[in-house]
């Protein structure tokens, strides 16, 4: 089978389409063959080996965390599933990834991939579904009625995270480039700020927010000015620069990391197909292209969510 892999760290340069040996089902395990994969930021954090301390890998490795696709083998001891099921996943990120023609999943992270849905696009939902709900309802505890700025929302977890939001109740502000902006009033965003404009402590001055979702790269400077923007007793949450560890006045301060849980993925695949929650994919291409979409990502050229099919 073909898959993509680097067998150094380094720069996109070192992603290679191949020939490789078609995996096997371990006990717990099952093989998928893969309809969908896609590229997150993280991906290209540990090919460069930036992670390696935190997500060390067996060299060669094969990206790609995030797998839609349909049960091919089935391990031993695994119940549940059977081939011909059609599944969604977000991998581990230290193990193999989805970026081949077959892939193998932990029996425990798999759901069942949502129907309304082309089962390839419904690999862009995992990994920064399970971040905007992880977010949002594990460390803001948000609740009805709340006030949410997300900083950040025009990417994946961005519009996921106002879409999840809104339905919860909360009063959402969203910031973002102009061409995001009517996407986010869709889905359910009461106010979006150009971020491009002004900054944001001016745009929004006079007003504080339960809660603060920061998912762009921020200075010491700007990290301040946002959690300033929370109110006593709310909370700031990060998937970049974290927080103080003391912010005082009550603000609660975390960072996102994102780990797999099948009950709250088989949530949001229960949200698409009910129609509550939207899959937004800008792009699709297929898994060769995979070193030119991080290379892509790295010009800041993603026009946004990929999709990669084999």
């Amino acid at each position: 089978m073909k898959a993509v892999r680097f067998h150094a760290y380094g720069d996109s340069g070192v992603l290679v389409h191949e020939e490789v040996d078609r995996p096997t089902a371990g006990a717990g395990e099952v093989v998928v063959r893969v309809a969908g994969t896609t590229f997150n930021p993280v991906d290209a954090l540990v090919r460069a080996g930036f992670m390696r301390e935190v997500f060390p890998l067996d060299l060669p490795h094969t990206p790609g965390v995030d797998l839609a696709g349909v049960v091919a083998d089935v391990g031993t001891g695994v119940g549940g599933w059977k081939a011909g099921d059609a599944v969604v996943a977000f991998l581990p990120i230290a193990g193999t990834g989805a970026a081949a023609e077959y892939a193998v999943a932990p029996a425990e992270v798999l759901a069942a991939a949502p129907r309304s849905v082309d089962l390839a696009d419904a690999a862009a939902l995992p990994m920064p579904g399970l971040t905007a709900w992880q977010a949002l309802f594990d460390h803001a505890d948000l609740q009805a009625g709340q006030t949410l700025l997300v900083n950040g929302a025009g990417g994946a977890v961005g519009g996921y995270a106002v879409q999840l939001a809104h339905r919860a109740g909360a009063l959402v502000t969203a910031t973002a480039s102009p061409r995001s902006a009517d996407r986010l009033r869709s889905y359910g965003a009461d106010r979006t700020v150009d971020h491009t404009v002004a900054p944001l402590p001016r745009a929004v001055a006079g007003q504080r927010f339960d809660a603060v979702l920061n998912l762009t790269p921020t200075g010491p400077e700007e990290t301040a000015a946002l959690v300033d923007l929370v109110a006593d007793g709310g909370a700031f949450v990060s998937a970049t620069t974290p927080g103080p560890e003391d912010a005082g006045r009550g603000v609660r301060t975390a960072r996102i990391v994102v780990r797999g849980d099948a009950a709250q993925l088989a949530e949001l695949v229960a949200r698409v197909d009910s129609g509550d929650l939207e899959i937004d994919i800008a792009r699709r291409t297929t898994l060769a292209d995979l070193p030119a979409v991080h290379e892509d990502a790295a010009a800041g050229r993603l026009p946004g969510k990929t999709v990669l099919i084999p």
